[in-house]
């Protein structure tokens, strides 16, 4: 039995990369929408943020001294490309996605419309918000609290490189260990750098709890789904 109903996946860009310098890399794509697959015949409600820093990463040298909020419109495009390779992934796979963009280009994919967005979801479809916020000065990690907190998701689950949220760095400090769980309070205490400030107050002011996992270890993403000491749950 899954421990929740509905969740709020957040997938860094560079997520997508795998190995390569930027961009997307097939199979990477593939095997993450594989796991999500899984999740989804557990009968889990799942909506995805995801993040533009491997498309970005590939103009960032031209974006040198360039107007923050520019930079961040670009931003912004990228994770609407990125959701488009995500949906088209998952569609292959059987899955029925809905991509919903915080700016308009409604040629491309869907506005953002709350109640569209609970719709798709009630439904079974897995529901992609692009673009963030739509607003510059704000990262993907805070649209992801955002929508989490709009949809009424019960978890925002943060995929990284890392399989949870340790004491210190743990490719410096071989004596680090992992947090099963921590507070929003302890984890700004001791300064952890789970989410951006913005991100973390808000899921802490909406009670809104948050599991840092590994999106690179193999059914890490169910384990998560169905309860599992995976990762780190950092809660009220």
């Amino acid at each position: 039995m899954p421990a929740y109903k509905r969740i709020l996946l957040k997938l860094s860009g560079e997520a997508l990369m795998g190995d390569d310098a930027f961009g997307i890399n097939r199979a990477t794509i593939v095997r993450m929408v594989d796991e999500i697959a899984d999740v989804t015949r557990l009968g889990v409600q799942v909506a995805i943020v995801i993040g533009g820093g491997n498309i970005f990463r590939g103009v960032a040298g031209g974006s040198v001294g360039m107007d923050r909020a520019t930079a961040d419109y670009m931003g912004m495009l990228a994770t609407v490309m990125n959701s488009l390779a995500l949906a088209d992934t998952m569609e292959k796979a059987g899955l029925v996605a809905r991509v919903m963009s915080a700016i308009a280009i409604e040629q491309v994919v869907e506005p953002y419309v709350r109640p569209k967005a609970l719709q798709y979801l009630e439904e079974g479809k897995v529901v992609v918000f692009a673009a963030g916020t739509g607003n510059p000065f704000f990262t993907t990690d805070t649209a992801a609290a955002l929508r989490g907190a709009e949809i009424g998701a019960e978890v925002v689950l943060k995929a990284t490189k890392v399989d949870g949220v340790y004491t210190a760095d743990p490719n410096k400090d071989k004596t680090a260990t992992r947090y099963t769980t921590i507070s929003f309070d302890e984890a700004m205490a001791r300064n952890l750098q789970v989410m951006d400030a913005t991100a973390f107050a808000l899921c802490r002011d909406q009670k809104l709890p948050v599991k840092v996992f590994s999106i690179f270890k193999p059914g890490a993403l169910r384990a998560v789904v169905m309860g599992a000491d995976e990762g780190t749950l950092v809660h009220v």
